[in-house]
C-alpha cells in the first residue's frame, strides 16, 4: 500500500489530455548533437553549416552563402568610328595603282622588259617607304637602304636571267634579309632590339622582292594574260571592300579595326566576277579558267589588306605612337599587290 501523503506537482493538471512536454534537458543516453540551438531543438530541424574559416585578422571568414557574389560586369569597347572620306581616298589609290601595274605589263615584250621593270621599281619604292615609315624598325635607315637594293637586284635578275623562274629571286631575297639583320648587329643602338626587328626587315624585304615575280610571269607564255586577269582580280576585290566600308562597314570584324565583313567579302566576290568576264575575252583563257586564277589572287588581296589593318590596331593598343598618316593607309593596298603577284604567278603555273 502506497503512503497517501504523495501528492501531485504544484500547478499542473494530472489528468491533462494533451502529451506531455518534452524534457528541456537532452534525453537520456542520447547526447545533443554539435551546433544544435534551442530553436533548432523546438522545431526539430538542425541547419546544417560549414565550417567557418579564420581570416588573416583572426576575425572569423564568412561564408559564400551570407553575402551573394555579384556578377563582374565586362568592360565594353566602344567601336573605332570609320572615316568615310579616307575610305573613299583609299579606295581611289587601289584602283590606281592596279591600272598601272595592269598597264605597264602591256609594254613588256620579248625584248622590251625594262618599261615594265621601271613601273616595278616605283611601286617597290613606295613599299619600301609606306611599310618602313609605318612599322619603324630600330635601324629605319639601314633596313630602307637594304631593302631598296634587293629591289633593284630582283628587278635585274628577273629582266637578265637565261631562264624565267623564281630561284633568282630567292637568292636576292636571302641576302636582303641577312644584310638587314646584319647592318643592324653592327650599330650597338640597335643590337637590343634586333630581335623585334627581324619580322619588320622580313616582310619589307620580301615584300620589295614579291613585286619581281610580276616581271618573270611576263615572261612566260600567257604570262602577260594572267597578269591582266589577277591583277584586275585583286584591284577590284581592294577598291570595292573600302567602298563597302565607306558606305556599310557592318558587321565589324573587331571594335578596333575600322573595317567591316561585308567589304572583305563583296571585294572578294565581285573581283571573281570580273576575272571571270575576262576569262571569256582573253585568248588561252575560258571563263572558268579566268575565275580560278582571279578568286585566289582577290581573296589574297583583301585578306593581306584585312591584315595590316589588324596590325596597325594592334600596335596603336601596345601603346606605340602613330606613325606617319599616309604611309599607315598606304600600307594596306600596297601589301595586298605584293601577296596578290606571287599568288598569280603560282596560279599561272599550275592552272595554265
Amino acid at each position: 500500500m502506497y503512503p497517501s501523503s504523495a501528492s501531485p506537482e504544484t500547478g499542473r493538471d494530472p489528468w491533462a489530455d494533451g502529451p506531455r512536454p518534452a524534457p528541456a534537458g537532452p534525453s537520456r543516453g542520447y547526447p545533443p548533437e554539435p551546433g544544435a540551438g534551442p530553436a533548432d531543438e523546438e522545431t526539430g530541424s538542425q541547419r546544417k553549416r560549414g565550417p567557418r574559416r579564420a581570416r588573416r585578422g583572426g576575425e572569423p571568414a564568412r561564408r559564400a552563402d551570407d553575402e551573394p557574389a555579384e556578377p563582374a560586369e565586362e568592360e565594353i569597347v566602344p567601336p573605332v568610328p570609320v572615316n568615310r572620306p579616307l575610305a573613299l581616298t583609299v579606295a581611289g589609290f587601289a584602283a590606281l595603282l592596279g591600272v598601272g601595274l595592269v598597264l605597264g605589263a602591256q609594254t613588256a615584250g620579248p625584248g622590251h622588259r625594262l618599261p615594265f621593270a621601271g613601273i616595278i621599281l616605283g611601286v617597290q619604292l613606295l613599299y619600301v617607304l609606306a611599310w618602313t615609315m609605318a612599322m619603324r624598325p630600330p635601324a629605319l635607315l639601314v633596313v630602307a637602304l637594304v631593302s631598296t637594293a634587293a629591289a633593284v637586284a630582283a628587278d635585274a635578275a628577273a629582266v637578265r636571267s637565261d631562264i624565267a623562274a623564281l630561284a633568282p629571286l630567292g637568292y636576292v631575297a636571302a641576302g636582303g634579309f641577312l644584310l638587314g639583320v646584319l647592318g643592324q648587329l653592327v650599330r650597338r643602338v640597335d643590337r637590343a632590339r634586333v630581335t623585334e626587328s627581324l619580322g619588320a626587315t622580313l616582310l619589307i624585304v620580301v615584300g620589295v622582292v614579291s613585286f619581281a615575280t610580276l616581271i618573270v610571269l611576263s615572261r612566260i607564255p600567257a604570262g602577260t594574260q594572267a597578269i591582266t586577269v589577277c591583277l584586275t582580280a585583286a584591284g577590284v576585290a581592294l577598291t570595292v571592300a573600302r567602298l563597302t566600308d565607306a558606305v556599310a562597314p557592318w558587321p565589324r570584324l573587331a571594335p578596333q579595326v575600322p573595317r567591316g565583313a561585308a567589304g572583305v567579302v563583296a571585294g572578294a566576290m565581285i573581283g571573281t566576277l570580273v576575272s571571270a568576264v575576262l576569262g571569256s575575252y582573253l585568248v588561252g583563257f575560258t571563263p572558268t579558267s579566268g575565275a580560278l586564277i582571279g578568286v585566289v589572287t582577290a581573296a589574297t588581296a583583301v585578306l593581306a589588306d584585312l591584315a595590316v589593318g589588324y596590325a596597325e590596331a594592334g600596335r596603336l593598343m601596345a601603346g606605340e605612337p602613330p606613325t606617319m598618316w599616309v604611309a599607315r593607309h598606304l600600307q594596306g593596298p600596297l601589301g595586298g599587290f605584293a601577296l596578290a603577284a606571287p599568288a598569280a604567278y603560282a596560279m599561272c603555273t599550275l592552272f595554265l
